[in-house]
């Protein structure tokens, strides 16, 4: 398997994947508050959204790498 071909199926898994979850989650800690042994932290969950567009697109360069390659 050439790099191409990798790149194609990354691609394609890739969005396929966007696509089945549509986005993912992470949680960030952040330090607050430290004051001697005391220390205060809060957790936030990020989401991020993955675009429809954005799957369907890695979707078809990963296809038209596939293509255009052999």
């Amino acid at each position: 398997m050439n790099a191409a071909r990798i790149l194609a199926i990354a691609l394609i898994v890739a969005g396929v994947l966007a696509l089945t979850y549509g986005g993912f989650s992470y949680t960030k800690e952040t330090q607050e508050v430290k004051l001697g042994s005391f220390e205060l932290s809060v957790k936030n969950k990020e989401t991020v959204d993955i675009p429809i567009w954005a799957g369907v697109g890695a979707i078809a360069a990963g296809v038209l790498l596939l293509i255009v390659r052999k």
